[in-house]
Order: structure tokens, then sequence, then C-alpha cells
């Protein structure tokens, strides 16, 4: 098979992926098309076993890192500390539907930073909506689009808050001390941008008042448990960070450390736990990294890493802007994890200027806030507001997403700009 028919074939799977995934023809979930694109690849001999295999290998650390964290969050859901934080913020809003919105959003920014993007998606929108249910609300979506926008524009604060860190940085993800110079003002920059452009596009559903008194539901102590467990997980992580450690291992220790405590503290049985978890998302990132390997094969990604590299050598600042741009646009149309995917494999391909690497990883995290696919937490929270019968559309969202994103992108790029 020659090299050309291999690089296209390779290229229609990919497209038909993307399209899948977007799309979901006859509601099948995301994962079957990833998966299914990666068996067609080898199959088809785009792609040899052992090349495939080596795509599944390099997701490892990924898979550790969703594997606990989704058991944590999971376990923290089945206690009742999410729904118990949620009441807790909808009694403290004592009517008033703008300091509700501020609350939820805050709450929103604390998971997302600690317990990463798609445990907002998963675990806090069906909470949202359970406390918008207590207090009465009669226009819930502002205050569940928070667990969409946030668990994007969140997500680079530390290394822990997406998975797509681990993707874009891979094996040279920089210590916490270093990690935090270069994030922190466009991480800061992303979430108050995003307050108040999200806020603004929904201030005619803000306008009603929200009931004065929730009742708080008892947190129990397996609940307590769980709560001490996020903690120690986080500060367990913000130390391998620190020291420069894979972040994977140490988040599925802590998250099954963590999920073991509160079922033994709840006396309760862990079926009910495995079974809330979304073990789907495994081998739908999994599919996605062989297909990334297969592009790989082909040279289609080492000749565009050639390309961006004599780009940088003559502006870092321009090609750095250039690529964070198409990288947005990009993770809105296929997906930000395999377009994140994409931009690890071109890194490791040659040395980039520092800039380049990190305003790419702004674009990956936050460029999806764009669109209901541009990333794996929104898809995720568009599943808990189907199992909630909410259904948001594609459009609907895409225009709150161009109020929101672009601004709030171009200045968070701005701001990683000025502090480097």
């Amino acid at each position: 098979m020659s090299p050309d028919t291999v690089q296209a074939g390779t290229g229609v799977v990919a497209v038909l992926v993307a399209a899948g995934i977007v799309f979901r023809p006859r509601g099948l979930p995301e994962a079957v098309w990833a998966v299914a694109g990666a068996v067609l690849l080898v199959v088809l001999g785009f792609l040899p076993i052992s090349g495939a295999w080596r795509g599944v290998l390099a997701g490892l650390d990924v898979y550790l890192f969703l594997i606990g964290m989704m058991l944590l969050s999971e376990v923290a859901r089945e206690a009742g500390l999410f729904d118990w934080l949620a009441a807790l913020a909808t009694g403290l809003a004592k009517g008033s539907p703008g300091r509700l919105f501020a609350l939820v959003y805050g709450v929103g920014v604390v998971v997302t930073v600690f317990l990463s993007n798609d445990a907002t998606a998963v675990v806090l929108t069906p909470a949202v909506a359970a406390a918008m249910r207590a207090a009465a609300v009669s226009e819930p979506l502002p205050y569940l689009l928070i667990c969409a926008f946030i668990a994007n524009a969140a997500s680079f604060v530390l290394p822990i808050s997406n998975p797509a860190n681990l993707v874009v940085y891979s094996s040279h993800m920089p210590p916490l001390f270093e990690w935090l110079p270069l994030f922190a003002l466009p991480s800061l920059v992303a979430i108050t941008a995003t307050y108040f452009l999200l806020r603004w596009s929904q201030h005619r559903g803000l306008g009603r008042e929200v009931v004065r008194r929730v009742a708080t539901p008892h947190l129990s102590f397996g609940g307590k448990v769980a709560g001490a467990g996020i903690v120690v997980t986080a500060v367990v992580l913000m130390a391998a960070s620190a020291f420069g450690y894979q972040l994977g291992l140490p988040t599925a220790i802590a998250g099954v450390g963590t999920a073991a405590a509160t079922l033994l503290a709840e006396k309760a049985s862990p079926l009910k736990v495995v079974r809330g978890v979304s073990w789907g998302v495994l081998p739908l990132v999994a599919g996605l990294f062989v297909l990334v390997e297969g592009l790989e094969q082909t040279g289609s990604i080492p000749a565009l890493g050639d390309w961006l590299h004599s780009a940088a050598d003559g502006s870092a600042a321009g090609t750095a802007w250039a690529f964070a741009a198409g990288t947005a646009v990009a993770a809105n149309l296929v997906n930000n994890l395999p377009a994140g995917l994409v931009a690890a494999t071109v890194f490791q391909s040659a040395e980039f200027p520092e800039m380049v690497r990190r305003f790419v990883l702004i674009a990956v995290d936050l460029g999806p806030n764009l669109s209901v696919t541009g990333s794996l937490a929104t898809i995720l929270w568009l599943s808990a507001l189907r199992r909630e019968g909410i259904s948001v559309g594609g459009l609907a969202f895409l225009r709150i997403g161009v109020i929101v994103m672009p601004p709030t992108l171009a200045l968070a790029l701005l701001a990683a700009w000025v502090s480097g």
C-alpha cells in the first residue's frame, strides 16, 4: 500500500471519527466512534497492531488520572457532598439571583481547580439542578451553564485541573511552582472574563427571584470523609506536581483510597459507585490516542511540526498566536482532546519556545467554550443534563459561546503574553 493511500485513508477515518463524535448518529456514544475508527485503521492496514498498541499505551497516565478523578467524584456524589455544597450556596444567596449565580460560579471554580473540569461537568451539574429545583428557580439554565463554561475557563489554574493538560505537556509537565507563574494571570483573566460575559449573556434569566430559604441536606459521616479525601487528594497532587512527578498514578491511588474509606464509613456496597462512573470515557480517550498515532505514522503531524517550527524561528509570538487560534477552532470542530494530542505530538517533534506551548494549552482548555462538542467536559455536561430531562441545542449554546469564548481567549492569551 502506497504512503499516499495510507495518508489519505487515515485522514478519511479521522474525519469520520470527528463527525461521529460531534453528531452522534443514532445516538451512539462518542466512545463507539473513537474505538471504531481505531479498529478501522488496523483492519484496513493503515496502522499496524503494534502502532495501535503504542497509541493506547501513550495514554496510560491520562487513564489513571481519569479513573482516580471519576471514582473520587462519584463517591462524593453518592455521599451527598456536592448536593450539600450546592444547597449551602443556594441558601447563602438569600433570594438574590445575582448572588446565587456568583456562589454557584465560585463552587464551580473550586471543583474545577482541585477535582478537574470533568468532575464539574459530571458531578456538579446534577447537584446544581437539584439545588435549582429546591430553590424553585423557574429558569435554571443560566446556573447550569456555569458548570459547562467554568469547567473549561478554570481548567488551567493547576496541572490537575484538566486531563488535557497532561496530554499537551505529556512527560514535560512543568513542576507546580513553574506552572503557577506561567498560568496564574491568564487563569485569573479567563475566570473573571467568563464570569462577566456569561452573566451578561444571561441577564434576562437572572431577573427572577429565588426562594430565600432552602433546606440543606444532612451531610453524613461518609460525606465528610469524602470531603477530607478530596482535600488530601488535592494536597497530594499539588505535591506531586511541585516535584515534577506524573499525576496519573497518585490520582488513581487517591481516588481508590478515598472511595474505599468513604464506602466503609457509609457501610455501602461499591457496586453503585462503580456503575455510576462514566467508564466510556476511557475507550474514547484510547481510541483518540490511536487515531493520533495513525496520523503521526503517515507523516502529517511531523510535517505540521516542521512547518510550525520554521515559523517559530521567524516569529515566536506570531506563531504562538496563530497556532493557538487554529487549535481553538480545531478543538470545536473535532473536540479538544484530539486537538491537544496533535499539539503534543507536534511539540515532541521539535523544540518550541515555551510561549507557543503555553498559548496552545490555553487554547486547548479555553477554546472549547464555543461549542457543545468542544471538550470532553462539555459532552459530559450534556449527558448530565439529559439525565435531568434538560436539553440544550448546539445552536443555542453556540449563540452564548460566541459572546463568551472569543474575547475571553484573546484576553487570556494577552495575559499570558504579558506575564511571559
